[in-house]
């Protein structure tokens, strides 16, 4: 799995209009691309790191002080450029694969005591927010 990981002070998710999921205040929106040998104990390891990742205010995590979490599914996290003017998805997991395991880490974060909004798994969503740094960080696990 991998994930791309904002410091943000508020993000939200649109869809068709409409507010899908949103966080206010400092927290972590949290983009997550699934390929194909990803398991759910990957999913459960990632949600532990994203949770005590001390990437907040004087090194603190979202465990430490509550705060929220945004999580979006991103296939593109696994799109290959290398070659060519377009990139190759071939990494990234198909919809029936990746949908349940971007959801695990989703509760696995709650089970840990997250506050998480989400996106909607396959839709054209519009994302926006304010990176506070900025800072962001590429995690794998």
């Amino acid at each position: 799995m991998r994930a791309v990981v904002q410091r943000v002070d508020g993000a939200s998710v649109v869809v068709d209009g409409a507010v899908v999921g949103e966080i206010l205040g400092e927290g972590l929106c949290v983009l997550v691309g699934v390929t194909h040998e990803d398991t759910e104990a990957k999913a459960a390891q990632l949600a532990r790191k994203l949770w005590s990742l001390r990437i907040l205010d004087e090194e603190k995590s979202c465990s430490d002080v509550g705060a929220p979490l945004l999580v979006i599914s991103q296939f593109t996290l696994y799109g290959d450029a290398r070659k060519g003017r377009r990139p190759t998805w071939n990494a990234a997991a198909p919809g029936p694969v990746a949908e349940p395991l971007v959801d695990e880490v989703v509760t696995q974060l709650r089970a840990l005591g997250a506050e998480v909004a989400t996106g909607r798994f396959g839709a054209d969503m519009k994302v926006s927010l304010t990176n506070n740094g900025p800072f962001t960080v590429l995690l794998e696990v």
